[in-house]
């Protein structure tokens, strides 16, 4: 059963610690498999495959055909919602596209800056247990805006030897370039270094488990990544304006993710709290993943009781959650004042679901606290600048000796002279 507790008898670190990750518990097993891969390569995937899916695929590569098969297969009104998903995701980002610059502005003198699509993405996208083709939309719809050339995905196959055929209709949809049947810390390993079949990526983005997580952690260097992703979270503020069922509902849909998802209510409101508590027992009877979602609720699950709604405020501040929900009676009024927050959704028709399917913004996003100081994935993860620099002689001439003094100054004697030997009669 959820706790509640109020603001003066918990401690933030409590909170913010919950799922401080210690991954020396996979790191000897994940490295033993990218070294493998490294040795092995196509053999050794498919014998992970076999070890850990419980299949052995006819190829590593899904085929055109394959592909247009499942698109066959998947019915034709979630065609349609895949569709309209993709165009309001592509509608949002398009907008965070950045522009080439010049400045002209001094006699001789020209610099600026160039935006270059990083050339290779491999996009992970989980499976197992479940599909989600949600996460190929938010992973490769941005790069296609940002003009990566090209998108390899992998995702793990069933027992049948197959991705699931939503999971390849989506990235049909979302202009995949290949895809193959490969996951766990071996795919990620496969898109850093490349094997007979798996071309070699410049980055890797999208979530997966402890060991996906512990692989992107150790290639990083090799391969740029888009971040180390812990549990979900999310967490609520409300006030007595607040319907109890909502809030229970959208807290419900974080815990029922894994064991170690994290939903959290803020509220002024103790009555509030109360019935947020009985409501959440009544849902999570009725939940299909009762045991997952009442495990995440009984670990990490709290109730907060501030004074004032500015405290509730401050304390999601601290905690700087993954999905912010402000269910309030005026939720823009507290819009400013967030600091820390991965994607936040305002007022009480915009469930976190929202985010996650269809509004259109990424669903990428730093969890474990990490929105201190990162940000959702959108289209600047994938490209990369590029600064560029032309001085005419003379304009060169006109700052040589500052340039000669800074030089000396820092005991570089051989720039200096790059600069000076220039002007050597």
């Amino acid at each position: 059963m959820i706790k509640i507790y109020d603001n003066g008898n918990i401690s933030i670190d409590d909170i913010i610690t919950r799922t401080e990750d210690d991954s020396s518990k996979v790191d000897d097993g994940v490295r033993r498999i990218i070294e493998d891969v490294k040795k092995r390569k196509d053999a050794a995937l498919y014998d992970y495959s076999e070890q850990f899916d419980k299949a052995r695929p006819e190829s590593l590569a899904v085929s055109e055909q394959e592909i247009e098969a499942a698109v066959r297969s998947v019915p034709a009104d979630f065609l349609k919602t895949l569709e309209m998903a993709r165009d309001n995701i592509i509608d949002y980002h398009k907008r965070q596209k950045r522009e080439n610059y010049i400045i002209n502005e001094k006699d001789g003198v020209i610099l600026g800056q160039r935006i270059i699509p990083i050339e290779k993405v491999g996009i992970y996208v989980p499976g197992g247990t479940a599909s989600y083709p949600s996460s190929v939309l938010m992973n490769a719809l941005p790069a296609k805006l940002a003009g990566v050339e090209e998108i390899v995905m992998v995702s793990p196959c069933g027992k049948d030897g197959k991705i699931p055929d939503i999971i390849l209709a989506a990235a049909k949809i979302a202009g995949v370039t290949k895809i193959f049947k490969i996951g766990g810390a071996q795919a990620i390993a496969a898109l850093a270094y490349g094997t007979e079949s798996v071309p070699k990526v410049d980055k890797i983005t999208g979530p997966g488990n402890q060991y996906v997580a512990a692989a992107k952690r150790m290639v990083y260097g090799i391969v740029d990544i888009d971040m180390i992703a812990g549990p979900s979270d999310i967490l609520v503020i409300a006030d007595e304006s607040a319907d109890c069922r909502f809030v229970a509902a959208d807290m419900l849909a974080q815990a029922e993710h894994d064991e170690m998802a994290s939903a959290i209510l803020v509220t002024d409101s103790k009555a509030l709290a109360e019935k947020v508590k009985d409501e959440i027992e009544l849902q999570l009877k009725t939940l299909d993943r009762e045991d997952v979602a009442r495990a995440s609720i009984n670990k990490n699950g709290k109730i907060i009781i501030t004074k004032t709604i500015k405290e509730a405020v401050e304390v999601s501040n601290a905690i700087a959650p993954e999905h912010l929900e402000i269910c309030t009676k005026d939720p823009f009024a507290l819009l400013n004042g967030v600091k820390h927050a991965g994607s936040v959704f305002l007022g009480s028709n915009a469930p976190e679901a929202l985010g996650d399917y269809f509004a259109g913004t990424n669903h990428v996003l730093p969890t474990n606290g990490t929105a201190r100081f990162s940000s959702p994935l959108g289209v600047e993860d994938f490209v990369k600048k590029s600064s560029f620099i032309y001085y005419t002689k003379d304009a060169l001439e006109h700052v040589k000796d500052r340039i000669i003094d800074f030089a000396e100054k820092e005991g570089l004697t051989a720039h200096a002279r790059s600069v000076s030997i220039r002007f050597d009669e």
